[in-house]
């Protein structure tokens, strides 16, 4: 079950993406971020309240638990491991093409992988090796592909910040499967996480708020997608069978999702090969599976 969770979080993922490039186009980063962790913390507060003050939630897959200061400060850490990641990334596919942005994304798990290996033991099969093998091969491929718009992947400030969001990201996935080890509630972490998270945006917000702002309802949908795949991500994680180093690499398949939504609806350019890149991905994607089956 925790394989289905990690595919339906990709697909989530991939709207989530479309969505942000959309309501970034002549926005500031910041205020689109403060509001995407603004309606994030709203979603999620009536589930802390009800299971703070009444017994409505008790055994839901929904209950918020209740935890000391020892366990909030990890999930405070975890808040400012995630707004990080996320800065990164609003400013790198605020810059790039979504369809460029997407498959440099998909060679997070290998990050993820890595530090699997040394932290948790995993270890990979022969399927599960040529996944990633392929998603490697996708990368470079689509550096060349990236020339072709002018886009120098050595010196662009843009993909700067998109393969340093890749890697804080890689790190947030290893730091939450630690907090799951530990037996850390899930719901405890989805909410609280999103509070701290709403605070630090707001001072960020104070000290460098300023650029031009309108309102566009893909905003509010950055939020709806993304509480909604990270729900069935943390679910997937919490199953002491599940494996991050898969469940990370899963997750990227997101890239199909923004690949097609960024050639259909907004057109993006040189198509032919980047499809080249996503079928690698999608490759790798189909030897993780069945390696992991």
């Amino acid at each position: 079950m925790w394989l289905l969770g990690a595919f339906l979080s990709a697909v989530l993922l991939g709207f989530y993406d479309f969505a942000k490039k959309i309501s970034l186009k002549d926005n500031a980063v910041i205020h689109v971020l403060f509001l995407n962790t603004l309606f994030c913390a709203l979603i999620f507060l009536p589930l802390v309240i009800l299971s703070y003050t009444t017994d409505v939630l008790d055994g839901t897959i929904v209950h918020v638990g209740k935890a000391g200061w020892d366990v909030h400060r990890l999930i405070l850490l975890k808040s400012v491991i995630v707004l990080s990641s996320w800065l990164f990334g609003y400013i790198g596919i605020k810059r790039l093409p979504l369809t460029i942005v997407g498959p440099i994304n998909a060679t997070r798990p290998i990050m993820v992988l890595v530090g699997a290996m040394l932290i948790f033991g995993e270890r990979l099969n022969a399927w599960q090796w040529a996944g990633v093998i392929l998603a490697i091969v996708s990368f470079f491929l689509l550096s060349r592909t990236g020339k072709k718009e002018g886009i120098d992947f050595k010196h662009n400030r843009g993909i700067w910040a998109i393969v340093l969001a890749a890697v804080i990201g890689a790190c947030s996935g290893l730091y939450d499967k630690w907090l799951f080890t530990g037996g850390i509630d899930r719901m405890l972490v989805q909410s609280w996480y999103n509070f701290y998270q709403c605070i630090l945006m707001g001072i960020i917000l104070l000290i460098m708020g300023r650029g031009r702002m309108q309102w566009r309802w893909s905003i509010l949908f950055i939020s709806i997608f993304l509480s909604a795949a990270d729900f069935v991500y943390l679910w997937a994680l919490s199953d002491p069978d599940s494996m991050i180093s898969i469940i990370s690499m899963i997750r990227r398949s997101s890239v199909l999702v923004s690949f097609l939504l960024g050639a259909l609806i907004i057109r993006e350019k040189n198509l032919r090969d980047k499809a080249l890149d996503l079928l690698l991905v999608l490759l790798g994607m189909i030897c993780l599976y069945i390696g992991t089956n």
